[in-house]
């Protein structure tokens, strides 16, 4: 029988390694009650079928829950792509708004330039579809606030948004880690997404230039702040558990010479109701990942701090570490007594950090050793507090868009719903307003703005 110092102690390697090999995940899509039945195929159109879109139809074609009724595209090439890359021999369409006619599609996907996400989504709501839009899911303050008055509109008709990273297994046991208070107190979040390369697509016809290389020009495009960290805005919203009061930031082109108007680099701070901070940077001529514990990562990540620990996260992959000393905090947040723990594991702690990991068995052996007994006790401890899941196997853009067939089929609610679109949308706008303006911007000016008020003219030179 175990003493009492023994059982502290796996108490704590339960608690401190209690990452070491939890991944979350998404309950097993099933069929919910209410809407079409559990056996039906959902009909869905397709409208964008270029680079993201071939993507999304990748995924698709994987899917037995909905059929594809028709695919749009206004190039010939992609439309053939699109239609050969899904399956299914879908009908071929140049207009939007003849797919839209078609009474045997119950939902749409919508992937096409930012600058008409709002008039397509508009259509296909009018219509009397479902909605899945990528993100940012509108442009301006005007469409906000039309989108708004939209949903009130179509109350039964589902509008999602394509924001992945609520739908991955590990940003999942991210967030329950901070309910269970294994973080303390959130405070920051650093995040990033840098690449090393000009953006731009090869254009033969320079007449097409425009069209080709939308998200280059700022009549398209959000830039940076709406193709990049768009994703990482709603991160930040999702753990810090509401949205930003304000934003500033600066942006510049200062390494791509080439014609663009939108920013090659980008830094922001949004600031949250309770002081939480959010530290964003996007460039264009460096794509290294400083941090180190998310090895083999590069491009893209998060790191959430707390007053208790840190996770470093990025798709597929996270690291979490105590801090030295921390308090001891329960579901509340509220300080407990010191953890206490042998100098192994307490140096371990602080400068390894412990992985996400898939889950494995977690049946000791006596030809483990002693780190490997005490890992699948943290592992059992973990299932016994239910926030220890199966490995992440799917591509979080295959759930998320088989999410919204199922959503459609059973009557479900999408994670990516309206409000958190409209409210990710909204941060992309004053981030860019922020940064062109050269001031602090409050997220109510967002209420006025797009209703007959004028912005304020720009400042930058």
């Amino acid at each position: 029988m175990p003493t009492t110092s023994e059982v502290n102690r796996r108490h704590f390697m339960a608690t401190a390694m209690g990452l070491a090999a939890a991944a979350a995940t998404l309950p097993k899509l099933r069929a919910q009650n209410g809407g079409k039945s559990a056996n039906s195929t959902v009909g869905y159109g397709f409208i964008g079928a270029g680079s993201r879109g071939q993507q999304l139809l990748q995924h698709l074609s994987r899917t037995e829950v909905g059929r594809p009724i028709a695919l749009c595209d206004i190039y010939s090439e992609n439309l053939k792509k699109g239609i050969k890359t899904v399956g299914g021999n879908p009908e071929g369409y140049y207009d939007y708004k003849e797919l839209l006619a078609r009474k045997d599609i119950d939902a749409v996907y919508i992937a096409v330039p930012l600058f008409t996400h709002f008039e397509i989504t508009k259509a296909a709501l009018e219509a009397g579809k479902h909605v899945f839009c990528e993100k940012s899911l509108v442009f301006t303050p005007e469409e906000v606030h039309q989108l708004r008055a939209l949903a009130a509109k179509y109350p039964n008709q589902i509008i999602q948004v394509g924001l992945q990273r609520r739908y991955s297994e590990f940003y999942q046991v991210a967030r329950q880690m901070i309910d269970k208070g294994m973080l303390g107190r959130v405070t920051h979040m650093q995040a990033q997404w840098h690449r090393n390369g000009d953006w731009r697509r090869p254009v033969k016809d320079k007449t097409l230039e425009e069209q080709i290389n939308w998200r280059m020009y700022r009549k398209y495009s959000g830039g940076l702040v709406a193709e990049l960290a768009s994703h990482q805005i709603d991160i930040a919203e999702w753990m810090f558990g509401y949205p930003p009061v304000s934003v500033m930031g600066v942006g510049g082109i200062d390494y791509w010479k080439d014609g663009r108007d939108i920013y090659d680099n980008i830094q922001l701070i949004y600031t949250y109701p309770k002081g939480e901070k959010l530290m964003y940077s996007s460039i264009t001529n460096n794509a290294h990942m400083p941090y180190s514990g998310l090895q083999g990562i590069r491009e893209v990540g998060e790191v959430i701090m707390g007053d208790a620990g840190t996770i470093q996260i990025s798709l597929g992959k996270g690291m979490w570490y105590r801090e030295p000393d921390a308090p001891k905090v329960g579901k509340a947040g509220a300080a407990k007594e010191n953890w206490t723990a042998g100098a192994t594991v307490t140096e371990a702690a602080l400068t390894k950090g412990f992985p996400i990991l898939p889950g494995q068995d977690v049946d000791t052996r006596d030809s483990d050793s002693f780190i490997a007994k005490e890992v699948k006790f943290a592992k059992r401890w973990l299932y016994n507090k239910g926030i220890l899941v199966p490995e992440e196997v799917r591509d979080p853009v295959g759930i998320e868009l088989e999410d919204f067939l199922l959503c459609v089929r059973d009557g479900k609610k999408p994670k990516a719903n309206l409000d958190v679109g409209l409210n990710d949308s909204i941060g992309v706008i004053l981030a860019n307003l922020a940064m062109d303006q050269e001031r602090k911007v409050k997220f109510s000016e967002i209420e006025t703005m797009g209703k007959g008020e004028k912005t304020p003219a720009k400042k930058r030179g």
